[in-house]
């Protein structure tokens, strides 16, 4: 099986429903096997509280599907993608899945939501970095730092084989961390350092650290709501 993502840049903060109503009926219909709906969800709110820079590139919802052939079914999955609007893009990636952290504790609910919320990462080859330095960096160093000063409850490491729409930005990798819903306005909580300043202040020091090996700091961070729609469901 292959796993594709589509990236919707710059798109309506309202398709998640349009995604999850009838996206996911039509991707039924292309080939998905699996399928994976992420959108911004207002409830949730933007990063830490920050909203994006005026200008700045936002990924307001991300689709994955897992195809037997993804050369043969992308065409059909293209065209069951909805209308993006306010001038957003869908973008299209072949990419390669890794799962550190596997969902143990957080059980999707009968509509496919999961507990929680998902931040979204698409990464970029910061200048002057080779690929396998960057990725040496990324996988092989900071995962462990990742999973070590986070409340993660599931963690996914997309390495992009390559992109499949003309067009798209040259994203080397897509980034998915589930957390709880506290951590979504506790930092001590994100941080998993409840009742612990110090332990706070560490886990944010070296998360910044290792951040900054490998990334350029101009990721379109999005917090999302996921929706997971198993095979046959």
């Amino acid at each position: 099986m292959e796993k594709v993502i589509y990236l919707l840049l710059d798109g309506d903060a309202d398709v998640g429903l349009a995604l999850r109503t009838s996206t996911v009926p039509a991707l039924r219909s292309a080939g998905g096997r699996r399928i994976q709906v992420n959108a911004v969800d207002p409830a949730i709110g933007p990063p830490f509280g920050v909203a994006p820079e005026p200008g700045a590139t936002t990924l307001t919802a991300a689709v994955s599907v897992w195809v037997n052939t993804a050369e043969e079914a992308r065409p059909r999955l293209d065209a069951a993608l909805p209308a993006s609007g306010s001038g957003g893009a869908w973008w299209g990636y072949l990419v390669t899945e890794a799962e550190p952290l596997p969902n143990t504790t957080a059980a999707p609910g009968p509509d496919g939501r999961v507990p929680g919320f998902a931040q979204m990462v698409p990464l970029t080859v910061p200048e002057g970095l080779s690929w396998g330095e960057w990725r040496r960096r990324w996988q092989g160093s900071h995962t462990s730092v990742a999973l070590s000063t986070q409340s993660t409850i599931r963690y996914v490491q997309n390495v992009v084989f390559r992109a499949l729409t003309p067009g798209a930005p040259p994203y080397a990798a897509v980034v998915e961390e589930c957390f709880p819903m506290e951590a979504a306005g506790d930092l001590h909580v994100f941080f998993d350092a409840v009742g612990d300043e110090a332990r706070l202040a560490r886990h944010m020091a070296a998360m910044s650290e290792s951040c900054d090996r490998f990334m350029d700091g101009v990721a379109p961070v999005a917090w999302t709501a996921e929706y997971l729609f198993a095979e046959g469901g």
